[in-house]
């Protein structure tokens, strides 16, 4: 016995008997050999008994051999409960010793349910290492713990993956780390993108010893999917995997008969593997292969669901833990865990997984008769014309294998089924149908008359066939014909052959659809002809608790090939491959014709192409009530087109079995009587025409025919949501438990709740009632009872049918078929909730064409754009729940007034012939109720018919601009579920649908929302809400956030309140109570295409929002609604200009402040009422809110900019003052202009210390409205040094001695001090009390400062990129000259790029063959979307004299706009960039233009937009300039394609406001990058976090005085924006200017941050040497202040960079409690230090001066023309340096300090210094 221990044999046995299961029954071959017995069971028995012996003498050293340890396993058993034991031994004939052979813990019990065998805490694997990618992966790398095997051949080394797809759906797969096995090639899942939004930590946790993972929800952390509570297992041939879950609400799991649809948990074992079996309330394993299960967590309704894609046969035990176990005999674990805040948003997203099912054609929801074996066509006919007899409504004749000739597929018998060519056509008379059924199985043999039979001939020529293990033997077996081949239709040859006899035999027999059986795959000898070869495919090591227990049984050998690989692996897929290749068959042969598909064999995923009947049940009462748990659970796998052959397919049916399982029948969504050969015909008719029978099916038949438009709808919704059909009750009411269980009922949808009676002799039903108000379908009366089990009277002719209050259903007059009753009168029944509301939807079109429009539209109020060929009318509509007789009922048309009314107690209209698709409003009036008024109807040419159209109220006002059209006080959505934590809240919201859809039929109301809180900081907060069912576009802008919530809610300055109805959300500022936002008023509305949510605001005095020109800085509350879409526009009075800002800075009566950003970037508008409050409207995305709460204003903007990005830090030389115009002829006239700025010269002086201040013009100090009490120091401009700084060509002019100012003021010196090493500060003037400083320059002639001159696109060759105009060849040496000379040059570049060259044009050429340019959507075309924009056509002369459209028609060629999202686009923008630089011309900055982006033409070239029309005229239009023209205007096609740097594709709908946000930071990029130094970039168009990277300038402003003032109210709000670097183009882009306006700005202009004079085409020039001396010398004057004081504007400019503040600031952020500072928007402040006024219209301005002893009042300050007034605030120190004619040579000067003391005699300040240039520094 010892030398046994070493015979290779007796290790092969003892593995065998150690690891596989079953040994003893199925005698695996080297157990045969070893034991040399039979199948005798004494022998197999004392062969046991001798191996038990042999193992127990060889144990240690047969674990040594296979562990490669020498150590003697010990288990560690845990103490667990024994709900918890996951079984060890799942195979037979455990015993003590076997088990503990298995290195497992044996503890028997005397409940033999409970494993006695079960796993120790020391098997499985352990994680080795870890990484995690990114924050949505983790992968890790497994090793074996050493332990016994239980089957043999564990591998020891697995990889796995896990990632967060999206926010509900986490992946996990667990397969081997070296060798690929069979994983299932799913061609819906394969295709999915990944898109992830929430940590793979907030879900996912993993155990390193032994492995395992745990799942949890991460709103509450609560944990779902458990893992650890066994070993995972991982051979070759068995894989094992158990979690624990958290409830017993499991549903799914199949394909099976339960007889319950919630899971029995006490310890059932489910086999899954596709058999050809009965479903006659076995355990046993059906025609499908559902590895899915949904649980049901609690009440709260809050679900998930768990999907293991896996093909192999397997089983999966349920356990009172509860807890499942997996057992699998190959292939990977591939689990999905999919999260839903109900069951029925967890089927959702399964669907999106797997695929969303097919919508039907509409006649295929008609009724069905079949039956096998009518033995002939007359039969059949005999059969349909009975029925018909009877006024049947009846649409489908099946024929079953008996039509065929010798049941060979492709044929028909042509002696007893002669006529069957034209048996379609007659059916079609009748407006009926024929499906007919096809197998797989084909026959070996000749057709009648020994011809041959073309069909197996074909396809043997094509190797169609799946084959024997030696992948060349086509694999025989035997099925209906006799002798057969299996067609292997995961082979493309098959497909082909599939594809092309279906389409030989349909031109043959013609018909509708295919039936298509047999497909497990059936077959009627085990394995094949010669049987199955003896290996470990055809007997593995353990088998799963399959029927028969044998692989092979009734279908193929488990060796037999495929394309996709072993059979062994591809069984359960057979049929689910055989449905892919019928499709293609299917659109062969019907084109665009819908037809229909039903498969007995299925997988997850068929449902996207056919339906399933539950197979061949049979005629008795179980089998009655088991059709409800089965349909129920085809929804959950998403085949919603499901049902249950009618009356039985075996043995014959009684007529009461029969006339119940009709009236339950009649809403099976698949609805077919069928039986089969050799029993009684069961058709209705057969009955008898006066049998109970037949009317009662004919009555619950029409019923069902009234209501297929509500049934079609249900299937739209499926096909396009996800939505369940027939739903289980526990989906709609999944607070009540006493639902968890209810399965003898279901639903139609929300709404309609079926009870039929399911037993024997029974006239009353024990039914439950859920919590809803209900309606009798049949009396219309409301039940009394809810919530509540009652007994329901249902005698013969009699099913329970209830409608839901809150449902408006949509009805048809029924008729026979559906091709007739689709002709008839549509209707509607209105049932009406507890709160007098219901709401409904209606999908119609043809009901038959492919492509079908995927939108669904609410009732009465929207058109799909289908124009119906019947004219269909609305003819009656009945409203259920009317508490009493109302006062008037009225149905009006919207433009034609009243039509029907009546005053009757119930409310029936009838006879009212409503068009469908017109609008009407029906309305009837109880109550007077009062309204708050928030615009319904904000369009133009509002009236009455209009207003209530849309549900709304209308009421005339006095008052001008009040609406008259407005929201009922309840008009919105309503909260249904709230989930709180500490670091936020998650509620569902749910649209009242008592009032109608939006008003809009073009964009349908989504009716399920999810809002989410999240509470990120002490200051900020989020409110996002989106439709959790459908991925909407969301704005690619990358925000910092917080990485981690504030959970302490007493840091947190707010609070948040959520109103449940209407739903609003409440924001309240702890500090003081303040709602600082109120959104819980009526209106709210979120629709595909139109967004609107209004909010109460705590003050009127609200900031930003833009780019739109505003006459004042703080809003004007009258009314007003501003229009943002990013636009080509000058700027003008409420015109939508180049950027887009959704942003507000709301101030509160209390003097806090806040900001709130709207993170949306669809075209918009924001209203603006005096409750006050304000109302936001936007054409698409999502509402995703931010809320900063300062408190301060300066805080509001550093909060932002931490929230979208600090601005950029311009080089120094940028704040320079800078010269432009467009209209250069050429470069000689740039090398002029800069010739005459540098032979201007100025007077300037420098004076010794503490000798003299120059007085010339110290007007403030000398005038007599300025008493000397109030001891002003008026500052000329000083430099105060131990000696005279020689500063060029001076003349001394008067000097005052210093004592003579000091009668004012004293003075007092500091000298030399040393700051650092290298750099002395000149004296620091200390002012006790500084009042009025007038900075004049004076002393010396010096060039007139300038820093920046700049190229518009006249320096291009026909405005072509790039290219150099021949008439600016010389422009790159004078740029090498001005930029040696301290100068910098910056040229513009536009980002339409022409495609019209006739000579290479690298921009072009490159970008297209990188691909960067935008186009059409590919499955409209792959073309650019051409536009054109300045570009001229080559070889052409323009003729200026033509009109603009003209021109642009006849000259301006093609232009191709870059996608900038795209990072090639980046990368060859650089390119194009650095060649320019390098080859062309040097540059310091680049200023981008025309980026909104802006074309000559609309939309395209040829104004012919593809794609869908709405884009470009959506159903609302904000009030943008020329909005009549579309959102196309003067831009891109709406439906043009851009693709994120992610990968997914885009429309140019919702990202085209962020064009110039795009196009910034690759410019930006690509600057520091050529340059090495960082420059300046300028762009038009801008975004939230565009100042990250550019500067902007406020368009193509007009000469005008107005344009001064609006000026700074412009640089005030992108102060608010971020986007500090920002001016106005001094003196005015478009129109001749003015001397003095023109002076006066210059003088304003100095002050802006970006400082530039520029000028537009055919205007006179304009720039300061382009007038006299005088201009000249007062813009030198000017200049000189700014230059001096740049080292101060350069440390403001730091300070926004690094913290956020303000550079231009409006006074109200320093001074916020003088609420008189609110309304100024003609001054402003350099920071926190220096006051501005601005001069317009007269020489003098009303001002607030700043601390110059006049105090909070408003004072009169004169203003000659060559004086500006500037005041320095006390307590603050500026530093200061002597200018020079550029920055290059005034940083070399030495800088000084002017130090303001504050009252009580301190000042501060602070300077920034480094090379002004530098990157990174």
């Amino acid at each position: 016995m010892t030398q046994k221990c070493f015979d290779p044999r007796v290790l092969t046995g003892i593995s065998s008997t150690f690891f596989h299961s079953k040994y003893s029954q199925e005698n695996p071959k080297v157990f045969r050999e070893n034991s040399k017995v039979s199948r005798g069971r004494a022998k197999v028995r004392s062969s046991a008994d001798y191996w038990i012996f042999t193992l127990n003498f060889c144990f240690k050293k047969t674990f040594h051999l296979l562990t490669g340890t020498t150590e003697v396993f010990v288990p560690q058993c845990p103490n667990i409960p024994l709900a918890e034991r996951v079984d060890c031994f799942p195979d037979a004939g455990a015993s003590k010793l076997q088990c503990e052979q298995r290195g497992c813990c044996w503890n028997p019990l005397d409940e033999r349910n409970v494993p006695w065998c079960f796993f120790p805490t020391n098997h499985g694997y352990t994680v080795e290492s870890v990484e995690q990618p990114n924050p949505y992966e983790m992968k890790a790398q497994l090793k074996r713990m050493p332990s016994p095997s239980l089957f043999g051949a564990d591998i020891q080394e697995l990889s796995f993956h896990a990632e967060m797809q999206s926010n509900n759906r986490l992946r996990f797969k667990i397969y081997d780390a070296h060798k690929q096995r069979f994983e299932v090639p799913h061609e819906h899942i394969n295709s999915l993108n990944s898109d992830p939004s929430s940590p793979i930590s907030n879900t996912l946790e993993v155990t390193n010893k032994p492995f395992g993972l745990t799942v949890r929800r991460k709103e509450n952390q609560k944990v779902l999917f458990d893992t650890t509570m066994a070993p995972l297992v991982f051979a070759d041939q068995y894989l094992q995997l158990s979690a624990k879950l958290p409830s017993h609400n499991i549903y799914g799991l199949g394909e099976h008969v339960h007889r319950q649809y919630r899971h029995d948990t006490n310890w059932k074992t489910w086999p899954i593997f596709t058999r050809d079996a009965f479903p006659n309330g076995g355990t046993h394993n059906l025609y499908g292969h559902y590895p899915f299960f949904l649980c049901l967590e609690d009440e709260s309704g809050k679900s998930f669901g768990v999907f293991l894609m896996n093909s192999n046969a397997m089983e999966v035990t349920l356990q009172p833990a509860p807890a499942v176990t997996y057992r699998t005999i190959g292939g990977v674990l591939d689990f999905f865990v999919l999260f839903g805040d109900t069951p029925e948003q967890v089927v959702q997203e399964f669907l999106v997984l797997i695929g969303r099912p097919v919508i039907p054609p509409y006649w295929s929801l008609g009724f069905q008769l079949s039956r096998w074996d009518y033995g002939s066509l007359s039969e059949v006919k005999k059969t349909v014309e009975r029925n018909r007899a009877v006024a049947l409504p009846y649409d489908i004749q099946y024929t079953d294998i008996d039509y065929m000739e010798d049941k060979k597929d492709f044929t028909y018998d042509k002696a007893k089924f002669s006529e069957l060519p034209q048996f379609a056509d007659y059916l079609h008379e009748k407006g009926q149908r024929y499906i007919l059924i096809l197998d797989p199985a084909i026959a070996t043999s000749k057709r009648v008359g020994n011809t041959a039979y073309g069909s197996y001939d074909r396809g043997t020529e094509k190797n169609a066939w799946v084959t024997d293990s030696d992948g060349k033997t086509p694999l025989l077996g035997e099925v209906w014909p006799g002798e057969t081949v299996f067609p292997d239709y995961t082979s493309q040859n098959c497909i082909d052959w599939w594809v092309d006899e279906y389409e030989r035999f349909s031109r043959e027999i013609k018909h509708d659809a295919l039936w298509i059986d047999m497909n497990e795959v059936a077959n009627f000898k085990k394995g094949s002809n010669k049987g199955c070869a003896d290996n470990k495919l055809n007997y593995p090591p353990y088998t799963p608790k399959i029927l028969d227990e044998v692989m092979y049984s009734k279908t193929l050998c488990m060796d037999a090939k495929q394309a996709w690989g072993n059979h062994y692996d591809v069984h359960s897929l057979y049929g689910y491959s055989m449905v892919l290749a019928t499709e293609k068959a299917l659109q062969r042969v019907f084109g665009g014709n819908r037809t229909l598909m039903l498969t007995r064999s299925s997988f997850p995923g068929v449902g996207k192409y056919s339906g399933h009947w539950l197979g061949d049940n049979a005629a008795n009462w179980n089998d009655i009530k088991w059709a409800i748990p089965g349909m129920l659970e085809f929804g959950l796998f998403g085949v919603p087109y499901i049902g249950a052959d009618i009356c039985g397919f075996f043995d014959d049916s009684s007529e009461e079995l029969c006339r119940r399982w009709m009236q339950v029948g009649a809403f099976y969504p698949f609805s077919r009587n069928h039986n089969a050969q050799g029993y009684k015909p069961q058709d209705p008719a057969v009955f008898g025409p006066d049998s109970t029978l037949v009317a009662s099916s004919k009555h619950y038949l029409r019923i069902r025919y009234t209501l297929l438009p509500y049934l079609y709808t249900l299937f739209y919704k499926a096909h396009t949501t996800g939505e369940t059909v027939v739903r289980p009750v526990m989906h709609e009411f999944y607070s009540d438990s006493a639902t968890w269980t209810v399965d003898r009922q279901f639903l139609w949808g929300k709404h309609l709740l079926i009870t039929p009676v399911l037993d024997p002799g029974m006239d009353t039903v024990r039914a439950y009632i859920p919590d809803a108000v209900w309606y009798d379908y049949e009396t219309m009366e409301k039940l009394t009872h809810r919530r509540n089990h009652v007994d329901m009277y249902l005698p013969a002719d009699k099913l329970g049918l209830h409608i839901r209050g809150g449902a408006i259903l949509p009805t048809q007059r029924p008729d026979v078929t559906t091709t007739y009753s689709r002709r008839n009168p549509m209707g509607l029944i209105v049932a009406l909730d507890d709160n007098n509301q219901a709401a409904g939807e209606l999908f119609w079109d043809d009901g038959d064409s492919r492509g079908i429009v995927r939108q669904d539209h609410g009732l009465l109020v929207t058109h799909t754009g289908y124009s119906d060929p019947n004219n269909l009318k609305f003819d009656n509509i009945i409203v259920l729940g009317v508490p009493h007789p109302p006062m008037s009922v009225s149905v009006t048309h919207v433009n034609t007034g009243t039509t029907g009314n009546s005053t009757t107690t119930v409310l029936s209209l009838q006879g009212l012939s409503l068009t469908l698709g017109e609008t009407y409003l029906v309305q009837w009036e109880l109550v007077a109720e009062e309204y708050q008024r928030f615009d319904c109807y904000p369009e133009e040419n509002a009236d009455e018919a209009k207003c209530k159209a849309r549900g709304c109220t209308w009421k005339p006002s006095t008052i001008e601009r009040v609406p008259w059209c407005f929201y009922p006080k309840d008009y919105g959505y309503s909260v249904t579920r709230t989930d709180q934590t500490n670091s936020g809240m998650t509620v569902d919201i749910t649209r009242n649908k008592k009032h109608r859809s939006n008003g809009r039929p073009e964009s349908p109301d989504i009716d399920t929302l999810r809002v989410e809180i999240r509470y990120h900081s002490s200051d900020m907060l989020q409110f996002k809400i989106w439709d959790p069912t459908t991925d909407r576009y969301e704005v690619p802008v990358p925000l910092s956030l917080p990485t981690a919530p504030e959970t302490n809610e007493s840091k947190r300055l707010y609070k948040v309140h959520v109103t449940d109805s209407p739903f609003g959300i409440q924001v309240i500022r702890k500090s003081t109570g303040t709602k600082i936002w109120d959104s819980s008023v009526p209106g709210f509305t979120f629709s595909d295409m139109f967004i609107q949510v209004s909010t109460r605001l705590s003050s009127e005095y609200v900031y930003g929002f833009g780019e739109t020109e505003h006459p004042t800085y703080k809003h004007n509350f009258n009314y007003h609604t501003w229009g943002m879409f990013s636009k080509d526009q000058p700027p003008g009075y409420k015109m939508n200009c180049y950027g887009v800002h959704p942003f507000y800075m709301g101030l509160e009566t209390t003097a806090d402040a806040h900001g709130v950003l709207l993170l949306n970037s669809n075209a918009m508008d924001v209203t603006f009422q005096p409750t006050p409050a304000l109302t936001y409207r936007t054409l698409g995305g999502i509402l995703d809110f931010y809320m900063v709460l300062g408190p301060t204003p300066e805080m509001v903007v550093q909060e932002y900019t931490a929230l979208i990005g600090r601005p950029v830090l311009p080089a120094y030389w940028s704040l320079g003052f800078q010269l432009c115009r467009y209209g250069y002829a050429n470069d000689q006239e740039i090398a002029d202009l800069y010739r005459d700025m540098r032979e201007a010269g100025i007077p300037y002086v420098s004076f010794q210390t503490n000798t003299f201040f120059h007085m010339t013009q110290c007007w403030c100090c000398t005038h007599t409205s300025y008493p000397i009490k109030f001891r002003y120091v008026c500052l000329l401009f000083f430099f105060l040094s131990t000696k005279l700084y020689s500063m060029g060509n001076c003349t001394q002019t008067e000097l005052i001695p210093t004592d003579h100012v000091l009668q004012y003021d004293s003075v007092e010196y500091v000298h030399k001090i040393q700051l650092d090493k290298t750099r002395y500060w000149d004296e620091i003037l200390l002012f006790k009390s500084l009042l009025c400083v007038v900075l004049i320059p004076v002393c010396f002639k010096c060039h007139l400062l300038q820093d920046v001159q700049y190229a518009d696109i006249d320096y291009m060759d026909r405005q072509l990129d790039f290219v150099l105009d021949p008439e600016f060849n010389g422009l790159p040496t004078l740029v090498d000259r001005m930029r040696g000379e301290g100068m910098r040059f910056i040229f513009i570049l536009d980002p339409a790029i022409s495609g019209n060259e006739t000579s290479y044009y690298p921009a072009f050429e490159r970008g297209k063959a990188a691909d960067v340019f935008i186009k059409w959507p590919k499955n409209i075309s792959d073309e650019i979307v051409w536009g054109k924009v300045w570009p001229d056509y080559p070889n052409v002369t323009v003729d200026n004299s033509l009109d603009w459209e003209t021109q642009v028609e006849k000259f301006r060629a093609y232009t191709a706009f870059p996608d900038f999202f795209r990072t090639t686009t980046a990368a060859w923008w650089k390119q194009e960039i650095q060649d320019f630089y390098n080859k062309t011309t040097k540059f310091d900055g680049i200023w981008i233009d025309m980026n909104e982006p802006a074309s000559f033409v609309h939309g395209t070239v040829g104004g012919k937009c593809l794609g869908n029309p709405l884009l470009e005229n959506p159903p609302y239009m904000p009030p943008l300039e020329s909005k009549h023209l579309g959102l196309n205007h003067k831009t891109l096609c709406m439906n043009s394609e851009q693709i994120l740097s992610d990968g997914k594709k885009v429309r140019h709908y919702d990202v085209h406001n962020l064009y110039g946000w795009s196009h910034t930071k690759p410019t930006y990029d690509a600057l520091l990058d050529v340059t090495g130094k960082r420059g300046i970039v300028v762009t038009r168009s801008t975004y939230p976090s565009s100042g990250k990277w550019a500067g902007h300038w406020l368009g193509d402003n007009f000469s005008s005085w107005d344009q001064l003032f609006k000026s700074i109210i412009g640089m005030m709000e992108f102060s608010l924006f971020g986007i500090p670097y920002t001016g106005a183009d001094i003196c005015g882009f478009f129109n001749t200017a003015q001397y003095e306006m023109c002076l006066r700005w210059m003088q304003l202009g100095a002050f802006y941050p970006y400082s530039r004079n520029h000028n537009g085409l055919g205007n006179p020039r304009q720039d300061p040497v382009a007038w006299n001396s005088t201009f000249s010398e007062a813009s030198r004057d000017v200049l000189n202040i700014r230059y001096t004081l740049l080292p101060y504007l350069y440390t403001l400019m730091f300070e926004a960079h690094t913290k956020g503040s303000t550079v231009i600031r409006p006074l109200l952020h320093e001074f916020v409690t003088d609420k008189s500072t609110w309304e100024i928007y003609k001054q402003f402040l350099w920071g926190p230090t220096r006051a501005s006024a601005a001069f317009f219209f007269f020489f003098f301005y009303y001002l607030i001066v700043i601390d110059v002893g006049v105090r909070g009042q408003v004072v009169t300050m004169p203003t000659p023309l060559n004086h500006i007034n500037l005041h320095i605030r006390g307590g603050y120190i500026i530093p200061w340096q002597k200018p020079e004619n550029n920055t290059h040579h005034s940083r070399r000067n030495p800088l000084g300090l002017i130090v303001a003391l504050s009252d009580s005699g301190t000042a501060q300040g602070s300077l920034f210094w480094d090379d002004g240039e530098g990157i990174g520094k």
